[in-house]
């Protein structure tokens, strides 16, 4: 019998197995990086549920308490119907046995890409690649979107004023992408997005509207604030419109991973990823806390857990947002997205309203505090003062993936084979389709439609190396 290999450590540098090579005991423990000789009757469901296509090319020795001819012709005949998932790569090896067990050919999967984390930029960019024919295992930690995805707000912000200059050609492109973003996600999965176009009415800082002479309310308005939205407390308090969209960043994504599935995308949840895995310098798959997937191209998408992935240590860090969620008294209470310095309000068409969020530096804490709950419901009410009438449907907590300057981190890192994508903040939702669209042009060799030079992971790479 072949001795097993040393599952490797995180940062080690390993080949991707594809040969398995361990005595299996029913009931025994399965890891990628060592191999199978079957044994044992429930030899092919164990094996199965560990997502290997196994193929028996023969027995030495006949006995009730071994495989039998039918056994493996079975498996035989359920290789050759397809058990791997869709559009993935097949390797084998063949293992050499000893009496009395039978020899077994494993073959291992294999992804053109890898995405790492399935939130809203994973699931967008692994729906783009998909479309141009690659295959795509998108890895997450927890549930498929259920992070910051899930506890965004959903405006698409397109505002000079409130987005970094460097970031504003992608914010812009981005929220123009949306429209068709969105048609195509509902077509393709079935679920509704609730794309609004009402626009947005800001109520700036006060310095913001000194700054300009002879800056008039009426100047920036398409029409009265009374007529705008009559709910409003003060009809003639400095605002100006924007013409933006709002969508529901939990209905998204949801369609997006339902799309994902529909197209082949293969996925592996509740398993963290804890490194990518080099061979001669590039990388080769990724190593998780149970076991191992391979390919040439690895993309971290992990939002604020992105750094904590070797071998480079990114500069994200969560910054965290308590929202809640409130039941209008009427549908039509508000209509468009409401912006001021203490709270953003975001109407949903089913009579919904998010208000947020704070802006806390808390590590990984997802808890909600009542005070800061009861501080955002009272900034509601004093924008309009009907929300006194409203129900309190739910109140959460996520952690926005933050960087020292408040950009993104897109392109490739030093690792030849290993991309990132990552740390869009406030603007995950936003930035979704561009990053999409912009990444995938760089995992196939293509040139970016924008230039990412400002959000290269090499900004960093002074600062990792004295890490």
């Amino acid at each position: 019998m072949r001795k097993a290999r040393n599952k490797p450590s995180p940062g080690r540098e390993s080949g991707c197995p594809t040969l398995l090579s361990r005595f299996l005991r029913q009931g025994g423990d399965f890891d990628f990086h060592e191999s199978v000789i079957l044994s044992g009757a429930n030899s092919l469901e164990f094996a199965q549920s560990k997502g290997l296509v196994l193929v028996v090319i023969g027995f030495l020795r006949s006995s009730p308490s071994h495989l039998s001819r039918e056994w493996a012709q079975g498996v035989g005949k359920q290789h050759k119907q397809g058990s791997s998932a869709a559009g993935a790569k097949e390797t084998s090896s063949a293992l050499s046995a000893g009496d009395p067990i039978y020899n077994a050919e494993v073959t291992t999967k294999t992804w053109d890409v890898i995405v790492i984390g399935g939130g809203i930029i994973g699931l967008s960019l692994a729906i783009a690649l998909r479309k141009r024919g690659a295959t795509v295992l998108i890895v997450e930690r927890g549930e498929p979107g259920r992070e910051a995805s899930h506890a965004a707000g959903g405006m698409l912000v397109d505002c000079q004023l409130e987005t970094p200059s460097a970031l504003q050609p992608l914010a812009t492109a981005s929220a123009r992408m949306h429209p068709e973003f969105a048609h195509e996600l509902e077509v393709e999965s079935g679920v509704k997005v609730d794309l609004r176009d009402f626009g947005t009415i800001v109520f700036p800082p006060p310095e913001h509207v000194y700054e300009r002479p002879g800056f008039t309310t009426a100047s920036l308005l398409p029409a009265p604030l009374a007529e705008l939205e009559p709910g409003l407390a003060d009809p003639n308090r400095a605002a100006f419109y924007l013409k933006e969209r709002s969508v529901d960043p939990r209905a998204l994504t949801a369609a997006a991973l339902k799309t994902a599935k529909n197209r082949g995308v293969d996925f592996s949840s509740g398993d963290p990823v804890t490194s990518v895995d080099l061979t001669n310098g590039r990388a080769s798959g990724v190593t998780t806390s149970k076991t191992s997937f391979c390919s040439r191209k690895i993309v971290n998408c992990a939002g604020a857990w992105a750094g904590q992935i070797g071998p480079h240590k990114f500069p994200t860090r969560p910054v965290k947002g308590q929202m809640l969620c409130l039941v209008m008294p009427s549908r039509t209470l508000i209509r468009h997205v409401i912006r001021s310095p203490q709270a953003y309000l975001i109407p949903r068409s089913d009579g919904r309203l998010l208000v947020g969020a704070t802006v806390e530096e808390a590590g990984f804490d997802k808890r909600t505090v009542p005070a800061t709950i009861q501080r955002l419901l009272r900034d509601a009410i004093e924008l309009v003062p009907q929300l006194r009438d409203a129900r309190i449907l739910e109140d959460w907590a996520g952690l926005r993936p933050g960087t020292p300057d408040n950009l993104p981190i897109l392109g490739a890192t030093a690792t030849a084979g290993y991309y990132v994508a990552t740390g869009h903040f406030r603007d995950g939702i936003l930035l979704s389709p561009i990053t999409a669209q912009l990444m995938a042009d760089v995992l196939t060799d293509k040139k970016p439609s924008l230039d990412l030079t400002a959000f290269s992971p090499s900004r960093f790479l002074k600062k990792e190396l004295e890490f």
